[in-house]
């Protein structure tokens, strides 16, 4: 899967060297490409923003220096995500989907913005992770990028991500434990020790059923529940 970021700041993205994405770019499974918006500015300061029409505080991004950078890595097969806190919450409906394509541009913005003009001209699918404003589209690109390519065929080991929290079935993750089998004086749930796989499903789908119940009742709304998990939490809210 290929990734163009289009940003003024490439530098804020080492952290996807490192680890699990780090390892999927050295083994070409990823591919992330960092374009710097300013090396399209055409003045001979590299200027990339100016002052707003109409008055107001901050600077917006250019149209033209912006759409010359986009330009520069588009294709027939694009998707264009830009980053902003007025598009639609990233959930995990959307990584999975996002996952399906094979080349993913991310625009991100920085100071006030960017020229409304350009991007009417691209149509991006505009994204956020939170009802919050941050200094600039960098931090959530990240975000985006990790959350996305764990879902690329070949990042994690086969069923890594199967299990984890909004995927099985729209709960939570269940309790996870290690060695050593006794930590400060608390034993690990003795089932897990028993080598018996079916108890031990049947113990996880319960304890991801009580986890979501404690902690995201408002999820359980839309989660894929059997009889006997409805069962499980009538149990949970009568002890209650």
């Amino acid at each position: 899967m290929k990734f163009d970021i289009l940003t003024l700041f490439p530098e804020m993205f080492e952290p996807l060297t490192k680890s699990i994405i780090g390892r999927a770019t050295s083994k070409n499974i990823l591919e992330i490409n960092l374009i710097n918006i300013r090396d399209f500015s055409k003045n001979k300061h590299k200027q990339v923003d100016d002052t707003p029409y109409g008055g107001g505080a901050g600077m917006l991004l250019k149209p033209d220096v912006v759409w010359d950078a986009y330009s520069s890595v588009k294709s027939d097969d694009s998707k264009v995500i830009y980053l902003s806190p007025q598009g639609k919450t990233l959930n995990q409906n959307k990584v999975e989907e996002l996952a399906k394509y094979k080349h993913l541009i991310l625009l991100c913005g920085h100071y006030e913005g960017i020229d409304q003009r350009v991007i009417d001209k691209i149509n991006p699918e505009e994204i956020s992770i939170g009802d919050y404003v941050l200094t600039g589209g960098e931090i959530p690109a990240m975000v985006l990028v990790d959350s996305v390519s764990r879902y690329v065929s070949g990042v994690l080991k086969n069923g890594s991500e199967e299990d984890e929290s909004f995927s099985k079935d729209g709960l939570l993750e269940y309790p996870q434990y290690t060695k050593p089998e006794y930590f400060d004086g608390v034993r690990v749930p003795e089932i897990l020790l028993s080598g018996h796989h079916e108890n031990i499903a049947k113990w996880r789908r319960q304890e991801a059923l009580r986890v979501t119940y404690n902690k995201r009742k408002d999820i359980l709304e839309n989660a894929n529940l059997t009889e006997d998990d409805k069962k499980f939490l009538e149990s949970i809210k009568n002890k209650i």
